[in-house]
């Protein structure tokens, strides 16, 4: 007697080479697209930042002091010579708060990106906006007052020293603190305008004392500073700034070069 063949019951475990699973959609994980106005630190690293300069200042100027025997340059200088080490120092605190806290590289962190068109551009830019910020002065009636850095025209290394601090070190830390550090913070909380004026007017008031705290000088200062930080922003990166800054204390170098024609 022949059993009856029975229908196989379908296993849902298996499936037939015919008909094959449906495969699950998982989501395609995106890659992170990162926000240059969201940086990683905060506010208490900001307060870090701000407690060292005071310290590292006050270092700097005991050890350029204790050099002044084998500098001798004159006082001018010797300042100078300070406000390198204290640089250093302060610096060397703010790489090792973004690499060592969090491992990230200083740098990149910082925005120092190279697209080469807006560097240019920025570099191009700064006599313009030396001139223009003049011509402002001088509607402002700007009063004219005995600078703090004329004395760096005595004579010719302290000239060479305070060149290389007003070409390049000057605005590149001030741009590191500034339109790096600072700046992308202040982004985050009040948003992009609110940001570029409020570190532009911190950046005029850091100057405050150099210009006696005329309201002119303090102002124009800030308006540098807004216009910096505004190509921090729009071009994504802190070098341009960096350029701009430069160029715009070449010029203004390069006038009070030929106003001191006795170096």
């Amino acid at each position: 007697m022949t059993p009856n063949p029975q229908s196989p019951t379908p296993n849902p475990d298996f499936a037939s080479p015919e008909s094959p699973a449906p495969s699950p959609e998982f989501p395609v994980p995106q890659a992170p697209i990162p926000n240059p106005q969201s940086p990683f630190w905060g506010y208490l690293d900001l307060g870090f930042f701000l407690s060292l300069l005071l310290p590292c200042l006050f270092t700097g100027l005991i050890l350029a002091r204790a050099l002044s025997p084998v500098v001798p340059f004159g006082k001018p200088f010797q300042a100078l010579l300070g406000q390198l080490i204290a640089y250093a120092l302060i610096f060397t605190s703010l790489y090792l708060l973004i690499h060592l806290r969090y491992g990230e590289p200083f740098w990149k962190s910082l925005g120092f990106t190279f697209p080469l068109s807006a560097i240019a551009t920025s570099f191009l830019a700064g006599p313009l906006l030396a001139i223009a910020l003049g011509l402002l002065g001088n509607i402002l009636r700007t009063p004219e007052i005995e600078l703090p850095f004329q004395q760096m025209f005595q004579n010719r290394p302290t000239v060479i020293a305070f060149a290389i601090f007003a070409i390049i070190l000057g605005p590149l830390c001030e741009e590191i603190a500034f339109r790096g550090f600072l700046m992308p913070l202040l982004i985050r909380s009040l948003g992009p305008a609110a940001g570029i004026i409020v570190t532009g007017f911190l950046f005029g008031s850091l100057h405050g004392p150099e210009y006696g705290w005329h309201w002119q000088h303090a102002l124009l200062i800030s308006v540098a500073g807004m216009v910096f930080g505004w190509v921090r922003y729009r071009t994504g990166s802190t070098t341009a700034a960096v350029f701009i800054h430069s160029s715009y204390n070449l010029t203004q170098f390069a006038a009070f070069l030929a106003q001191n024609r006795t170096v």
